[in-house]
């Protein structure tokens, strides 16, 4: 199997340069793009595995074609921006990351993170849904070996890698309150000071994307404690 390739979009030519060194050194393959045809051709034209993506990024900007990618791919994205604020981190989860780094960053520390979002999106951590291959809720259908999600309707919902990571925890903990910070451990979810916010907004868009059809998402809130899927799973 070939390493992971990388897709680069910063604005910083040094730091664009450096990163990419870095992760070629770690055992990626790394693709520098400066513009939103960079990284549309790249995603067209080869297997991407994940884009690193500064919001700062011009014509448009970093924001916006991280809502643009999200809205043509399930890549993983990790957005890189110059405030550390919780605001920045929640408004880049909204807009469909998987994770979210303030500049300044270490290369190393990049590089971990990468590897997390791609175990994520491999199935790798222990998810509960790989000892069968569907689960099966309210008319919805979620096969694990494919990594996809069928609305009552018959049709597909693109989920992110950490979306479907925190779907596939739910699922495999049906009526069972879970806290947010064991929600955060199963759901491979970074352990940071603002990380029970970005838990909020992953179940936000997770509701969003299973409300379809005017039914509400079975997740339920517990207040003060966590999360609760309300739905009762069949697997199969």
């Amino acid at each position: 199997m070939s390493p992971p390739l990388i897709l680069i979009a910063e604005t910083q030519s040094q730091l664009r340069h450096d990163v990419r060194d870095y992760l070629e050194q770690s055992g990626f393959r790394a693709l520098p793009a400066v513009s939103a045809d960079d990284i549309f051709h790249a995603l067209t034209s080869a297997p991407v595995g994940a884009v690193v993506l500064d919001a700062s990024l011009r014509g448009p900007d970093g924001l916006d074609l991280c809502r643009d990618v999200r809205e043509r791919s399930d890549v993983p994205i990790i957005l890189v921006g110059a405030n550390s604020s919780e605001v920045d981190r929640v408004v880049g989860l909204e807009l469909g990351a998987d994770d979210y780094m303030a500049k300044p960053y270490s290369a190393r520390e990049l590089a971990a993170r990468l590897r997390a979002v791609l175990r994520r999106g491999r199935g790798d951590r222990a998810l509960g849904l790989r000892r069968q291959t569907q689960a099966i809720f309210d008319g919805w259908v979620v096969d694990s070996a494919r990594r996809e999600v069928v609305d009552p309707q018959g049709g597909q919902v693109a989920l992110t890698a950490a979306e479907f990571a925190l779907l596939a925890v739910l699922i495999d903990h049906p009526q069972i309150v879970i806290a947010r910070d064991r929600l955060m451990e199963l759901a491979g979810v970074r352990d940071t000071p603002s990380s029970d916010r970005s838990i909020d907004v992953l179940v936000s868009r997770l509701r969003r994307k299973l409300g379809k059809g005017g039914r509400a998402a079975p997740i339920v809130t517990v207040r003060g404690v966590g999360y609760m899927f309300s739905a009762i799973v069949d697997r199969r």
